[in-house]
């Protein structure tokens, strides 16, 4: 038999809730300021050592493959031993990833480090999420996930800011230093407060026959949480990877301008999420609400697609895309809390979320070929499709949970 946390009682404090909320949030705002930690420097890399496009791609497709592996393994163990001592290795592996950059002399020395930090990486969702439904009351939960995605987008908008100040005032090699120290912060807060980050665990007894700890591989639900992940992450990679190029060879749109509004994208997402914390605590049907707000961002990159808009209404609409992602954020996080087993949650949550970097590896590949060819409104109108495929997995998730009360 499996025995797991029981539930938090409904008279919680507010500052009990909100201290884990806000650790958790730090620890997944850390987690995607490491996934710029080499893209921002790419332009330094080609000067500093010759290297290609395909071969800084390379660098990624390393980051994500090893995250992703990691992610679906670090589940089991985090069901294991607990969320807290899994978080504490991925911040020391940051560490070690960010002071190891400040001294690469080449290629292979750039290779390691993104192997690093997509092991570092591939920890926090199954960490997350167990402390989050381990430790967060029930009504919560929906503010909760909103504030976790929030993080996550601030993470991101973060980094560009860190490094170019840091670069433009000292180094590169310096900036990667300071990246260092301030992992080394974060680590040290979440230790003074690791009271707050014990979860449960798994525990067997010997006289008990249970399931194997791949059953919950058999069900449906979880491949089309996995089949969500990965294609809505796809569209995400597009934006992220491509955006940029596509106004500028659109519109005509300067480097500066258009590097705005993918922040202004990544700022919409998090308002966004804000309020979808608020949508997802008031709603039962996530997956509806999932499938509307992913819906509606299909259409908005469609239309940019289209070029009807012109450079600045372009701009305008694809920073509103955002908002709309975003707002189904939250939602999306309570449909896999549904979908998950008693028991289970970093098993699943590994699994699930492994999608994510499934889709982060091959999308920059797939549309990339559409780059090449100049394809740039075929570009977003393909980033517009998959999301749209997202919208039926997202229905498909929701089929299959109906009725059934989040069991993580």
């Amino acid at each position: 038999m499996i025995s797991a946390a029981h539930h938090l009682p409904l008279t919680v404090p507010l500052k009990q809730d909100a201290t884990i909320i806000g650790l958790v949030g730090l620890a997944h705002a850390s987690s995607h300021f490491a996934h710029l930690l080499l893209p921002l420097m790419f332009p330094v890399f080609m000067k500093e050592f010759g290297l290609s496009y395909s071969e800084l791609g390379l660098l990624m497709t390393t980051f994500f493959v090893v995250s992703g592996l990691g992610q679906a393994s670090a589940g089991f163990v985090v069901d294991r031993l607990g969320a807290r001592p899994l978080l504490f290795v991925a911040l020391g592996i940051f560490v070690v990833a960010c002071s190891a950059a400040s001294m690469v002399n080449g290629y292979s020395g750039l290779l390691a480090v993104a192997a690093l930090a997509g092991l570092g990486n591939a920890t926090f969702h199954p960490v997350d999420f167990t402390i989050l439904n381990q430790r967060v009351s029930a009504p919560r939960l929906g503010h909760a996930f909103s504030a976790h995605g929030l993080t996550g987008n601030l993470g991101w908008a973060a980094a560009p800011l860190f490094f170019a100040t840091i670069s433009s005032l000292y180094s590169w090699r310096t900036a990667y230093l300071a990246a260092a120290a301030m992992y080394v912060g974060i680590l040290l807060l979440l230790i003074l407060h690791r009271d707050k980050l014990k979860t449960q665990v798994v525990r067997r007894h010997a006289d008990v026959q249970t399931e194997h700890d791949l059953a919950f591989m058999k069900l449906p639900v979880v491949w089309w949480c996995f089949g969500f992940f990965l294609l809505s992450t796809m569209t995400l990679a597009v934006v992220q990877s491509f955006s940029v190029s596509i106004l500028k060879a659109m519109h005509g749109v300067s480097f500066e301008a258009a590097t705005l509004t993918l922040t202004a994208y990544m700022l919409c997402g998090a308002v966004g999420m804000f309020v979808g914390g608020f949508i997802a605590a008031r709603t039962a049907n996530s997956d509806r609400v999932v499938a509307i707000a992913m819906g509606a961002a299909a259409v908005l990159l469609a239309l940019c697609g289209t070029g009807i808009f012109g450079a600045i209404g372009t701009m305008v609409v694809l920073a509103g895309t955002g908002f709309a992602v975003g707002i189904g954020g939250p939602s999306r996080d309570m449909m896999i809390k549904k979908a998950t087993p008693k028991g289970a949650t970093g098993r699943v949550y590994g699994m699930v979320y492994s999608g994510l970097d499934v889709g982060f590896a091959i999308s920059p590949i797939l549309f990339g070929v559409f780059m090449d060819r100049g394809w740039y409104g075929a570009t977003l109108f393909g980033a517009a499709a998959v999301l749209l495929l997202s919208v039926v997995a997202a229905l498909g998730v929701g089929r299959r949970t109906s009725g059934r009360p989040g069991r993580a």
